[in-house]
């Protein structure tokens, strides 16, 4: 169990930093204006993260890529939501809450269904 959590942690942080790194540019001159300079100081940590918690979900469903996949692919919505309404005021519409749900259902899938 502690893999899946180790796991899902890494890809959310991972997620939470590759927002940053692609959106920062919105609201911050810097980030705009360099973003090369983003990408170099962003891309190792971010990759690095990716790469342990590809290992650790993998390793908690006994060698399977797709549950890893999803809880990425479901992290990512979750943040990008939060971070995108925390940040530039972005609101979920209906569409958009729906797809965050549908995504989390797909996480649900994969950890409860045996």
């Amino acid at each position: 169990m502690n893999n899946l959590i180790y796991g899902t942690l890494l890809f959310a942080i991972a997620q939470t930093v590759i927002w940053f790194q692609t959106n920062l540019q919105f609201f911050n001159p810097w980030a705009k204006e360099h973003p090369l300079i983003m990408a170099s100081v962003f891309s190792i940590p971010i990759s690095y993260m990716f790469i342990r918690a590809t290992a650790f979900v993998v390793e908690h469903f006994d060698g399977l890529l797709w549950p890893g996949r999803f809880i990425a692919f479901a992290t990512g919505m979750v943040s990008f939501a939060i971070l995108s309404y925390v940040f530039l005021g972005e609101g979920l519409g209906l569409k958009t809450a729906v797809s965050v749900v549908l995504a989390i259902v797909l996480v649900l899938v994969q950890l409860l269904w045996k």
